[in-house]
């Protein structure tokens, strides 16, 4: 009874044009009435029926979560977490019983009197492309995706039950006058519909400061699911170290494209940056320094740790990757007994590649390989670690070859499934591994054959999904080793059809690297990253009856506004009618 007080004067304000804070809120702009056409969405989405009036978050909405989930719940919290800055609204996150103008986040398999399935709704509609609002070809129109796209009757009838085949990460999203109802099978399927929400209302709804409104959804139904399995970016923090701050900020930015990996270069010949306690020197001395001598760093189990933690909550599985057995020269420098000749190197400051190699026929070498991989994979709960063997130029191929197989048992025995470069598959991948493709043409003999026989493929042409690559000669970052890389180039191409003769089932799916040589800070890494990244998340993401140039550069410059609110720097690259600034 206490709250009933301070709930009336919550009101009063709130009815005056004051936040809950004190602060007043500022005036409409009227430009803010835009409503974003539910096919605006990047990635484009699998199925989009637009139609009804439009939603509109006001200062009473609440996040409903029917029934008892936690992950609902944390779902729930999270898009409070989201909304509550620029709205100045309370949000609170319930389970009491439906009104209209709530948000809901619902898990399959809950009850119809928590908010179940509306009337009428059917399985998810088939994945395509026909006219989009703007006439261009996009996602899908008036598909067969289940349910009714103008829910006039109310909160209940926008409460739409997931259909059966969204899988573990796809979702359904219904707009209404009444309600916007998200429903998915999993607590990952409700975070990437979260994503889409955030989408569609105004950009100005990320900025940390009150912003005016008004905030509206256009209505209609959105029924989405990946193409691909794996959807990642790598971040090199080998080369140039970057913070828990800094990766934890690029990981936000992957979760909000709905990528599901971040791959962790953690070693290299220019710095060790993980912990690892049997051979503590590593991190201590081998990650002393960097590319052009700075002073490096690295992580501490515990960061390492808090890393994780942060892309489990945006649902992203971290993998790993100790590079072997070449790009191993901070190693070497911090133990001798590494090296064939008992020597350690100088610590390495500079760009070049292929010069270092583990000593393949001591056994030490294999004692080191199992206490980094253990303590390794102990800290990771992912299923994958990533080995590299990529430029083992001073290896000898037999010995390649026998090392690689060694290593593989060794992740294998530690509970893992092996990641490797593509030149994994010039010695003998293990059932089940995973090989990341970083060649530019799709022919290499080697990895054809072992996709043909069962080795999956993650697609990284460094011609196409680098980051780090110059968009043109101009560009004041990056390398062009694989030459320049403008925004239609990384985006137009199709990875199920990319390498010759393969079928899109051996293709597990994309990953957009980003190598740090020429990268010191969270600007240089987003220039890079941006607009490419989300380009490469698309690929993974939606139809191949999707891909559409014209409509893709229309949807990518309407990104322009979200990021400036977030603080993104962005490339803005001529190929983009971007907005005026």
């Amino acid at each position: 009874m206490r709250r009933l007080p301070t709930l009336f004067c919550s009101l009063l304000l709130v009815a005056a044009g004051v936040s809950a804070t004190g602060a007043a809120a500022p005036p409409p702009d009227p430009a803010a009435g835009a409503v974003t056409p539910l096919d605006r969405v990047l990635p484009a989405p699998a199925s989009v029926r637009p139609g009804g009036a439009p939603f509109t978050l006001r200062p009473g909405a609440r996040i409903r979560v029917p029934g008892y989930s936690p992950a609902a719940r944390k779902a729930g919290e999270y898009l409070a977490g989201v909304l509550r800055p620029a709205t100045g609204y309370a949000l609170p996150v319930t389970s009491a019983g439906e009104r209209d103008g709530d948000i809901l986040l619902r898990l399959g398999g809950e009850s119809r009197g928590s908010g179940g399935p509306a009337p009428g709704s059917g399985g998810a509609g088939a994945v395509g492309s026909t006219a989009g609002a703007d006439g261009t070809a996009g996602p899908r129109s008036g598909s067969s995706a289940s349910g009714s796209a103008s829910h006039p009757g109310g909160a209940s009838a926008a409460a739409a039950a997931a259909p059966a085949d969204l899988g573990d990460e796809g979702y359904r999203l219904d707009s209404s006058r009444a309600a916007v109802a998200i429903s998915a099978h999993t607590a990952t399927g409700l975070f990437h519909g979260i994503q889409t929400l955030r989408q569609l209302l105004p950009a100005a709804v990320e900025r940390q400061a009150r912003q005016p409104g008004p905030w509206k959804v256009a209505g209609g139904t959105i029924t989405d699911a990946p193409r691909f399995a794996y959807r990642g970016a790598m971040l090199d923090v080998s080369r140039h170290f970057f913070t828990v701050e800094q990766v934890k900020r690029y990981i936000d930015q992957m979760a909000l494209y709905k990528l599901n990996t971040l791959h962790l270069h953690l070693s290299d010949d220019q710095g060790w940056r993980i912990a690892i306690d049997s051979w503590p020197r590593l991190a201590t001395y081998g990650g002393s320094t960097q590319v052009g001598g700075g002073r490096g760093g690295h992580y501490s189990k515990r960061d390492y740790r808090e890393i994780v933690r942060h892309a489990a909550d945006r649902h992203l599985e971290v993998v790993p990757e100790i590079d072997m057995p070449g790009h191993t020269n901070a190693a070497l420098a911090s133990y001798a007994r590494l090296n064939c000749d008992g020597v350690a190197p100088p610590l390495y400051t500079g760009t070049e590649v292929g010069f270092s190699s583990l000593c393949v026929p001591k056994a030490v070498t294999y004692d080191f390989v199992d206490d980094v991989v253990r303590e390794l994979a102990a800290m990771t709960p992912g299923r994958y670690l990533h080995i590299g063997g990529d430029e083992a130029h001073s290896t000898p191929h037999e010995d390649y070859v026998a090392f690689m197989d060694r290593a593989q048992r060794t992740v294998a025995k530690y509970g893992k499934t092996v990641v490797g470069w593509h030149q994994l598959t010039g010695a003998k991948p293990a059932d089940g591994a995973v090989a990341q493709y970083w060649g530019t043409t799709g022919t290499e003999k080697e990895v054809v054959d072992a996709a043909k026989a069962g080795t999956r493929m993650v697609l990284s042409p460094a011609n196409r999904a680098y980051l780090d690559m110059k968009y043109t000669k101009d560009t004041p970052l990056g390398l062009s080793w694989a030459g320049y890389v403008e925004v239609r180039q990384s985006w137009d191409w199709d990875p199920g059809r990319y390498l010759q003769g393969v079928p899109e089932s051996a293709v597990f799916g994309v990953e957009a690297p980003l190598w740090s040589e020429t990268l010191t800070t969270s600007d240089h890494i987003e220039f890079m990253a941006f607009p490419r990244l989300p380009g490469i998340a698309e690929l993974g993401w939606s139809p191949a009856a999707t891909h559409d140039w014209e409509a893709y550069r229309k949807r990518l410059a309407a990104q322009a506004p979200r990021w400036a609110a977030l603080g993104i720097d962005y490339y803005r690259s001529p190929q983009v009618p971007w907005p005026a600034e």
